[in-house]
């Protein structure tokens, strides 16, 4: 099996399809006013939108995006008007992480873990 795509709620469908586009996604689809599907820029991963009428709120669901280039990409974002919640800072899994939220309220992490990312130190052995 492997990972298709998820579908992000979205109740600002524009504003959030346009936040996306800025952000360097390839919008693949374009079904307004409640279906958006983007590409991302590198690797073989899609992930959608899709209008619903209830507040996103705390859902707990954190969307991670890996960055090679992570500072740089922060700090080029940043300089386009997005605004994070947690600069790039490393982290005790040996990820170094950067939070935002999108204009619905969906978590957004870019994080760079290079090898880490499947295999840390305490991975399971086979």
């Amino acid at each position: 099996m492997n990972l298709n795509q998820i579908t992000l709620p979205v109740t600002d469908f524009e504003r959030t399809v346009a936040f996306y586009r800025d952000m360097g996604f390839t919008l693949i689809v374009h079904s307004p006013p409640r279906y958006a599907r983007f590409a991302c820029p590198d690797g073989d991963a899609t992930f959608s939108l899709h209008r619903t009428e209830h507040p996103v709120g705390d859902s707990s669901v954190v969307v991670y995006f890996e960055c090679t280039d992570l500072d740089a990409r922060v700090a080029q974002l940043q300089a386009a008007g997005f605004v994070f919640q947690q600069a790039p800072t490393d982290k005790r899994w040996l990820w170094r992480e950067a939070r935002l939220r999108d204009p619905s309220g969906n978590e957004l992490c870019l994080f760079h873990a290079g090898e880490n990312r499947k295999n840390p130190p305490w991975r399971v052995k086979d």
